[in-house]
């Protein structure tokens, strides 16, 4: 942001371009691909889209409901709504029975009940274990909310029982309560949460470290050791367990299901668990955008996921930043201006920020002059503008011209 000869701020092109975009951002990371126009009813139970609750037509002490983008335009306008940001696997409930004689304007044919989704307090407008609503006008303390990717829930920073990451808007986070329905993922935020703190026993005492400086540890005492025999690591371990084994079946011999399962050597959960390190089981865990791509596959966990109501963990197409370039991509990406300016040579790109400077300053000065007589402005009065801004711009090219003999 520059500032004039009378010290007043004046913004760039390119300032004005990156806000836009910012917005735009945002939008997108709430909106996402919904469309506008039609009820998502008919694609069932979304995978991932924006909602809001109405307490209009469903206030609190009735059935909680969730009305997908385009019903809280065209059949709640006008109505008291929460936006709910995102929800995954849910079906809107416009107009269904539990709006009583309400009905959907877009899709009024909707079965009664959409028995798979799931509601929490948010849909009344309250958040965090708080049980507070949002923005809360009794709380004078300015804080940040933050979701849960399990829960979805949203908790103020300072109720989440850690310190808050760096680039928390890169990371996910579980919140405690949900941590300990899914308790192997304390095994996970030993080895790859932000930061990875764990606790490890050594010879005098349990110490808190880092998982950086857990493995000079073990190189430190590996080089004490010197010539004496190395031990069997636990990966060593279980291989020589699947050689006896697959000694003992016999080759061209069948596996049992339970076998197969039963050995895994490549089941990456075990293979943290043998390393023998442990954290603190309190507070809520913030992971690495690309977390979910290092978490064990086998037919073990994948059942795990399943009984602790997790599956959607594996899915790395679930995450709210997929969802953000989903929207993205079927809007057309990036904004062609900032396309286009990247192009540009700085001399280039100076020129332009100064000609969108100039008409800035005109066009204020040309606005004034409107509102010191009280006239109202015209669509005509706009484009009179314009044609005399682009007048005086070929005036000025003309007379900066010169020809050589």
């Amino acid at each position: 942001m520059a500032v004039n000869e009378r010290d007043e701020p004046v913004v760039s092109l390119v300032d004005v371009l990156e806000e836009d975009e910012e917005l735009e951002n945002e939008v997108f990371a709430v909106l996402g691909s919904s469309d506008p126009e039609k009820c998502s009813y008919p694609q069932g139970y979304v995978k991932r889209q924006a909602l809001y609750a109405c307490s209009t037509c469903t206030p609190t002490g009735v059935e909680p409901a969730g009305v997908c983008l385009a019903c809280s335009y065209k059949c709640h306008e006008g109505h008291d709504l929460f936006e709910l940001y995102t929800k995954r696997n849910f079906r809107c409930d416009c107009g269904n029975g539990k709006f009583e004689e309400f009905k959907c304007q877009l899709y009024p044919d909707k079965d009664k009940v959409n028995t798979r989704n799931k509601y929490d307090h948010n849909f009344s407008g309250l958040y965090c274990t708080c049980d507070r609503p949002y923005p809360d006008p009794e709380d004078q303390v300015s804080d940040e909310m933050i979701q849960c990717i399990v829960c979805e829930d949203w908790f103020h920073s300072r109720h989440l029982g850690c310190e808050l990451a760096e680039c928390v808007e890169l990371q996910e986070m579980v919140c405690e309560s949900c941590m300990n329905k899914a308790p192997f993922l304390w095994t996970y935020a030993t080895h790859l949460a932000v930061p990875p703190v764990t606790r490890v026993s050594l010879c005098k005492g349990e110490v808190e470290v880092n998982v950086e400086e857990d493995d000079a540890v073990k190189k430190e005492e590996e080089e004490e050791k010197g010539d004496e025999a190395p031990s069997t690591t636990p990966e060593e371990e279980v291989c020589s367990e699947e050689e006896e084994k697959a000694t003992a079946i016999g080759a061209g011999s069948k596996r049992t299901h339970q076998e197969m399962e039963g050995s895994a050597p490549e089941c990456k959960l075990k293979e943290l668990k043998e390393k023998g390190l442990q954290r603190a089981r309190e507070g809520a865990v913030f992971w690495p955008y690309d977390w979910r791509s290092k978490l064990c596959t086998c037919i073990s966990c994948k059942r795990a996921y399943v009984e602790a109501g997790v599956p959607f963990l594996l899915d790395e197409s679930d995450t709210v930043l997929a969802h953000e370039n989903r929207g993205r991509a079927e809007h057309g990406g990036s904004d062609p201006l900032i396309s286009v300016l990247n192009k540009l040579d700085r001399v280039q790109q100076l020129e332009i920020i100064y000609e969108y400077n100039d008409m800035k300053t005109e066009l204020k000065d040309y606005l004034q002059g409107f509102a010191a007589e009280g006239k109202v402005v015209t669509s005509e009065d706009i484009q009179r503008f314009f044609e005399e801004l682009q007048t005086r711009k070929r005036q000025r090219t003309t007379v900066g011209q010169y020809y050589c003999r």
